[in-house]
């Protein structure tokens, strides 16, 4: 395949390197120093393109790529309030979009679990459950998408928590979560590529639920592999709909 870089960071970079492992071709890059001058013209000749670029310029190298007429996989979070949007003008215009917060196979085995997990502890009240992501300083958005991807795992899975509400260590005053909101705990820490914890906690025990990035290669990976698996499909999907897991809720 060839491929269009939006975004040439370190998971760009990364990116990069798998792609040309698995061999596949790396036709445009697009960055801050050049991200101005491209138009759709210039993304010609690319089967494929990879977003991990920044929050705020994610839902424009959307439009770039629908212009184009070229399939997208987006691993940039932070955009997600524009989700519908852009949903139903993928689907109204027979484009290709495929979106997620995480393509590490690891973390979408623990989203799975998560699931199977919230549904088992959902009798049992006298058990709080809560999420704690940590990421680096880099971080842009908080809570992480992956928090989010779980948070929202377990609220559609117990019959406690309605919502989810975010505290920031270290950000100014901390929120207090009512009983129906699911409080997710960010913590941002020098080089740490993700770490994401479930926690059920009550009076006389804790269950804890882990899952501990290594590295950023994990989800660099992933994205490449979540490429491939796009091709010849129009439409517009989750990364959750590349694997396929026994026992499915």
């Amino acid at each position: 395949m060839k491929i269009a870089l939006l975004g040439y960071g370190k998971m760009g970079r990364l990116i990069e390197r798998f792609a040309q492992q698995r061999g596949h071709q790396i036709q445009l890059v697009v960055d801050e120093n050049n991200r101005e001058d491209i138009s759709a013209a210039d993304l010609a000749g690319a089967n494929v393109a990879i977003d991990f670029s920044r929050p705020e310029a994610a839902v424009a190298n959307i439009d770039l790529c629908f212009e184009a007429n070229i399939p997208l996989v987006v691993g940039t979070t932070g955009w997600y309030d524009q989700l519908d949007h852009v949903k139903k003008r993928c689907l109204d215009g027979n484009k290709t979009l495929l979106y997620g917060s995480n393509f590490s196979i690891g973390v979408n085995v623990f989203f799975h679990i998560n699931k199977l997990l919230a549904a088992a502890m959902n009798p049992y009240k006298q058990y709080d459950v809560q999420v704690e992501e940590i990421h680096h300083t880099q971080k842009l958005d908080a809570p992480s998408g992956t928090a989010i991807t779980i948070a929202e795992g377990i609220i559609g899975h117990t019959d406690s928590k309605t919502e989810w509400i975010n505290n920031l260590i270290g950000e100014g005053d901390e929120a207090i979560a009512k009983t129906n909101q699911l409080l997710i705990e960010s913590h941002r820490i020098d080089e740490v590529p993700g770490t994401h914890t479930v926690l059920y906690s009550s009076e006389v025990d804790q269950i804890e639920f882990k899952h501990t990035a290594h590295s950023r290669a994990g989800f660099a990976l992933g994205a490449v592999v979540a490429a491939e698996w796009l091709e010849g499909k129009t439409g517009f999907y989750q990364v959750t709909e590349m694997f396929n897991f026994g026992g499915r809720i």
